[in-house]
């Protein structure tokens, strides 16, 4: 957000279209958020400039969209990743900050439809077999794709599924692809699914069966205020931020890395 209060979200959701993060000037925290964070940063970011008085700025995007911005030198203060895989792109060139690193938040892989026709809920993954046409993240280079490919694999359902998958830019686009109607089901995270009344829950992969879901968070090496972006970790891993969390599906891990 700038310096007049007023939120400035870029939504760079193509994974060609990497773009340029923001520059918004001296005094102004620019946090990279994976996009599946959308609904529950941006008003965590709005409370924590009111109590702070520190300007912040979100750019939200795939995290290997956000990924690759880094790599590319742009200003970025704190890189908040939906995976491991990305954040350590960043951290083997030497441009975060280690200490800071911490396991942030979990989530867990579902089962979408459209609203209509109504689809019943399943009590087995088989059931993404009755679908024709189904909605995931680009499974090479976004996190949720990646996920959803190695759970399908890890449950013998890759190979009988890959004619029916759409891959789509990012989570969100998954989700967006699946409330149009565009497609029969997607697979999504959770907390997107409860973010959307434009679809109804099918299947929830049990945590204990899925991939583990984590977003990694640091504040880079090149944060221009190395202290402010330490400040906005803590206010993120604090209790009101936590509860905020939960309140929108995300699952607080139990040990931080």
């Amino acid at each position: 957000m700038c310096s007049t209060g007023t939120l400035t979200v870029l939504a760079a959701l193509s994974l060609t279209a990497c773009g340029r993060a923001p520059d918004p000037g001296p005094g102004v925290l620019i946090v990279s958020a994976a996009s599946s964070l959308t609904t529950v940063i941006e008003p965590l970011v709005q409370a924590f400039e009111r109590d702070t008085g520190i300007a912040v700025e979100l750019n939200l995007a795939a995290s290997s969209t956000l990924a690759s911005q880094v790599l590319a030198g742009a200003p970025v203060d704190v890189f908040i990743s939906a995976d491991h895989i990305q954040m350590d792109r960043v951290a083997a060139a030497g441009l975060l900050r280690p200490a800071t690193r911490t396991v942030l938040l979990s989530n867990q892989l579902v089962v979408v439809a459209p609203l209509e026709p109504p689809v019943l809920p399943a009590t087995s993954p088989d059931v993404l077999a009755s679908f024709e046409r189904i909605a995931i993240a680009d499974p090479v280079a976004v996190p949720a794709g990646v996920y959803t490919r190695a759970y399908l694999e890890s449950v013998g359902l890759w190979r009988r599924l890959e004619d029916k998958l759409v891959p789509t830019r990012s989570v969100r686009a998954a989700l967006v692809t699946v409330e149009s109607g565009a497609v029969d089901a997607g697979l999504v995270y959770r907390t997107d699914a409860l973010s959307s009344n434009k679809v109804t829950q099918v299947y929830a992969v049990p945590v204990a069966d899925g991939p583990e879901i984590v977003y990694p968070v640091a504040v880079t090496a090149a944060s221009a205020d190395p202290a402010a972006s330490e400040r906005l970790l803590a206010y993120l891993s604090g209790a009101g931020a936590s509860a905020a969390f939960e309140s929108a599906g995300f699952i607080m891990p139990k040990a931080r890395r």
